[in-house]
């Protein structure tokens, strides 16, 4: 899937790496994408409330309650992506998604191998702003 199709086809989002601190770029992407119709899941040690949305400490915790996310969306560094994109994999999601400066080349490999589109060192705001001018 292709980054215009994942953002027009998409809905559920497991933001990792979203806490209530409004100077982290996670704090605002993740507004951008519920402002523009997506529904967002913070994923977080702490599991706090950000935006509304009450927050998970694990992909694992989300998936209980939500179902399997269309996007596991992550902000982490990237020494911490292929876990997470892993664990993004056994809760079923179509996409990984590593935002800019996260790239971990085995994790997506992993990932493409069970069927996953994944995007790296990219932000969705960025190309959401790119493809609808």
């Amino acid at each position: 899937m292709q980054i215009p199709a994942i953002l027009e086809s998409t809905n559920l989002w497991f933001v990792v790496g979203l806490g209530n601190n409004p100077d982290r770029a996670a704090f605002g992407v993740a507004k951008f994408l519920q402002d523009h119709g997506k529904q967002i899941v913070p994923i977080y040690p702490r599991a706090e409330m950000v935006h509304g949305e009450q927050g998970f400490a694990t992909i694992a915790e989300a998936k209980k309650v939500w179902g399997a996310p269309d996007v596991v969306d992550l902000f982490v560094n990237s020494s911490r992506a292929g876990q997470l994109s892993d664990q993004g994999v056994q809760a079923g999601a179509k996409v990984i998604w590593m935002q800019l400066g996260v790239t971990d080349e085995a994790a997506a490999e992993r990932a493409r191998a069970a069927g996953l589109s994944i995007i790296m060192n990219k932000c969705p705001v960025i190309e959401w702003r790119r493809i609808s001018h």
